[in-house]
């Protein structure tokens, strides 16, 4: 049985990534003064105690009773998260906004398919081919150098390191998932020890970080692209299979250009454009709902996870389907 990609979880996912559009621009738009590994410390850090605050005031039981099997995908999900956040500021810190998150985000479709390949054993569809292929020639497209243009390969490898990250918590969420776990409450856990790891960072760039557009940044990074992104992404991932979540990601880097050109007045050239556009069709081919197939597998289809998608070493008494 394959999972369907329902629209509300599209939806969910989607508006994540426009949320995550946002955070390359802001940065820019509030100057070089904070360092970008101790401002993404300070994001996930503040993103984390407001998603903890909002989970134990709601369901305080929340962090009670996790099956022994979550731990595993925990921990990479946090792992994934903390390097995320240093290796992508540091990327748009390198070479710009745009450029990091087209970098960033043309890896993740294929980082993630790949992770839910070996680990999930899930099969790639056609539509996921298809979109994905479109979305990383649209993102070669925008990164391509033009003329006298040099790119910062430096930078480049932060973005594709932080494009890798991103695949590898998808697929570690996308496990958490199905298991007996409240994803707001596992979310915080990944964001408050991300932040923990990245505390001799944040606390060294503290004098930087008390500054009044640095603290207006970490303000709308923290509580609206960490806690609420991810509660958005995460509650997204259990209506649609990891893949499409990776390409659905794509959004980010659109909404990253538009910002860039809107708000931070970059001119984009007519490859750029045409590189969008690609992206966008790559958005569009993997979001549209698919035929509802006759095959025996399909006739039964609902909107849990397939128990054959849970991993062998963990057990059916710990998870639900």
């Amino acid at each position: 049985m394959e999972q369907r990609n329902e629209p509300s979880g599209v939806l969910l996912v989607l508006g994540a990534g426009l949320l995550w559009g946002s955070v390359g621009p802001a940065q820019v738009l509030a100057g070089p003064g904070a360092p970008p590994v101790a401002l993404g410390g300070a994001r996930v850090l503040l993103g984390g105690l407001v998603l903890a605050g909002i989970v134990l005031a709601t369901t305080p039981r929340a962090y009670q009773g996790w099956p022994r099997a979550s731990w595993p995908p925990l921990l990479a999900a946090t792992a994934a998260t903390t390097v995320f956040q240093a290796a992508f500021l540091t990327s748009v810190a390198r070479t710009g906004a745009a450029l990091a998150t087209a970098v960033t985000f043309g890896i993740v479709p294929v980082a993630t398919g790949v992770c839910e390949r070996l680990v999930l054993g899930t099969r790639l569809s056609r539509r996921w081919i298809g979109g994905t292929a479109c979305a990383v020639l649209g993102c070669a497209l925008v990164t391509a150098p033009a003329g006298a243009d040099r790119v910062d390969l430096v930078g480049v490898a932060f973005a594709v390191l932080s494009g890798g990250c991103f695949g590898v918590y998808t697929v570690s969420a996308k496990l958490l998932t199905l298991g007996r776990v409240s994803m707001p409450a596992a979310v915080s856990v990944t964001l408050l020890v991300g932040g923990v790891l990245l505390a001799p960072w944040t606390l060294a760039g503290l004098p930087a970080l008390t500054t009044a557009r640095s603290l207006a940044l970490v303000a709308w990074l923290g509580p609206i692209t960490a806690a609420l992104a991810y509660w958005f992404f995460v509650t997204g991932l259990r209506r649609v299979t990891a893949a499409t979540a990776g390409t659905l990601s794509l959004a980010e880097p659109l909404v990253a250009t538009a910002l860039a050109v809107l708000v931070l007045h970059e001119r984009m050239s007519a490859r750029v454009t045409a590189g969008l556009l690609v992206l966008l069709g790559g958005l569009v081919v993997v979001s549209l709902p698919g035929r509802r197939g006759r095959t025996r597998r399909e006739q039964t289809p609902g909107p849990a996870e397939p128990a054959a998608q849970v991993p062998r070493s963990v057990g059916r008494d710990h998870w639900t389907s």
